[in-house]
């Protein structure tokens, strides 16, 4: 059972799988700071100063200053600003993931068009010497090729 499993951990699949879950997973970092610390600041001033990941909705019948006093409290919150900074996450991942997508079937729309090559060289019948694809007589065993 161990060989077996280790056999399967060692595919190129699993392997890949396991590689691109990481990447994905710093990527993911990388877009929420992003979105956290470059983005939604420049957007918040344009929209009058505003921290959208402070925004929230009480559900309760107390006031709160901030998003942090009312958690404090354990106030029955929605916390609309986080919400618009993962859909801005997701937005930007989603439009990557498409680009890197929309490349990759590029280059393999690429690869198909372009013909191949004829081959150069065909083996002589009877010797089975490389030769060149024109020739009509082995230049290793001087027979007459048939179909030159």
């Amino acid at each position: 059972m161990i060989k077996e499993f280790k056999a399967f951990i060692m595919r190129g699949n699993v392997l890949d799988l396991a590689i691109a879950v990481i990447i994905g997973g710093v990527f993911g970092k990388i877009v929420t700071s992003l979105v956290n610390d470059i983005l939604m600041p420049p957007i918040g001033l344009v929209l009058g100063k505003v921290d959208f990941s402070n925004l929230y909705l009480n559900l309760s019948d107390a006031s709160f200053a901030t998003l942090a006093d009312a958690q404090k409290a354990g106030a029955p919150i929605v916390k609309y600003g986080v919400f618009i900074n993962t859909i801005i996450d997701f937005l930007i991942v989603s439009f990557i993931i498409f680009l890197i997508v929309r490349a990759a079937n590029r280059f393999q729309r690429r690869l198909q068009e372009e013909p191949k090559a004829a081959p150069a060289t065909k083996e002589c019948p009877y010797c089975l010497s490389t030769i060149p694809i024109k020739a009509t007589r082995c230049a290793h065993c001087i027979a007459e090729l048939k179909n030159a």
